[in-house]
């Protein structure tokens, strides 16, 4: 499949929040339905950021007018997965819940592999993962980019309901000149500092954004990037996996010794107040009484591994 991106152009869009809204409907994430559970923030972002619950918000700004004659500036921005090409989320990821989709470019989860370390909140860049919490169990919820609308052939929920078309799908280098033509559109009507946002950073991200006001106005990172940490992460991930690897041979062979060993049971004899093994007889400890260091003794001793021969017990 040929590498995709969606792109969201922040001139055309009216913040209906339909995006919103689609994702939650189609990826069955509740929203509070109690009775004043909804409470008004003092701004029209809502919620105010992103949650266990909620994969993409609409962000909504006001500042003071630049140019024109209008007397404020709206100023609005798509926040969700950037959909990293180097994606630092999955590098660290241990269990494999994360993964990027190698064809599409798009960062994949797979919850039911989450232990719920919570590392991808860490090192992304662009402050994306939440976590959910069901029992007892925490597990990542963040934007997937709908790979099960797309291998049908279908836009993201959140695409397809954008009534002006600020939000497109399709091949990446397609979505980039799209992108490129609307950043002209906008410098020749004066917006200076209007521009492309996703085209290299992180690798290139698959989420193209043009920024009408730019990333400073709208709170997107100017050079985001990933920690060292995930740097080291790179080298250790082979190495744990060698020494998984070892340690299962290892325990395999644990247990191939360990078939048809039976645990040596002691008892006491009041009257010699001898320690007397049950099985074969031997007296284990002669007299005074029965000594459970002794015993533990005699269990290391005889115990197919060799553990404890020729060493303290201490």
């Amino acid at each position: 499949m040929t590498e995709m991106a969606i792109l969201y152009d922040t001139s055309l869009c009216t913040n209906c929040k339909g995006c919103q809204v689609a994702c939650k409907v189609w990826n069955n994430l509740p929203s509070p339905i109690g009775t004043n559970e909804n409470k008004f923030s003092g701004s029209l972002q809502n919620p105010a950021d992103l949650n266990g619950n909620t994969r993409l918000i609409q962000t909504f700004q006001e500042r003071d007018a630049v140019r024109g004659q209008k007397p404020v500036d709206w100023i609005f921005n798509r926040r969700s997965c950037q959909h990293c090409t180097e994606a630092p989320c999955a590098t660290v990821c241990p269990a494999g819940a994360i993964t990027k989709d190698e064809d599409t470019g798009f960062v994949h989860v797979d919850d039911s592999k989450c232990v719920g370390c919570h590392y991808c909140e860490g090192v992304c860049p662009f402050d994306v993962p939440r976590y959910r919490t069901e029992g007892i169990r925490d597990y990542v919820n963040k934007c997937t980019g709908c790979p099960d609308r797309v291998a049908q052939g279908m836009d993201p929920a959140c695409v397809s309901t954008c009534q002006p078309n600020a939000l497109r799908f399709g091949p990446r280098d397609e979505m980039l000149e799209l992108a490129q033509e609307r950043l002209e559109i906008l410098k020749g009507r004066g917006y200076e500092d209007a521009e492309i946002y996703g085209a290299n950073e992180m690798g290139g991200l698959h989420v193209i954004s043009v920024l009408k006001y730019g990333r400073e106005a709208t709170g997107l990172p100017a050079n985001p990037s990933a920690p060292a940490t995930v740097g080291m992460t790179r080298v250790m991930k082979p190495i744990t996996g060698v020494v998984t690897g070892l340690t299962v041979v290892g325990l395999a062979a644990m247990f191939a010794l360990g078939v048809g060993y039976k645990r040596d049971k002691l008892v006491y004899n009041p009257e010699t107040e001898d320690t007397v093994s049950l099985i074969t007889g031997d007296v284990v400890k002669h007299g005074d009484a029965q000594d459970e260091k002794s015993i533990k003794e005699h269990i290391l001793e005889n115990h197919p591994f060799g553990i404890g021969k020729g060493g303290s017990d201490e």
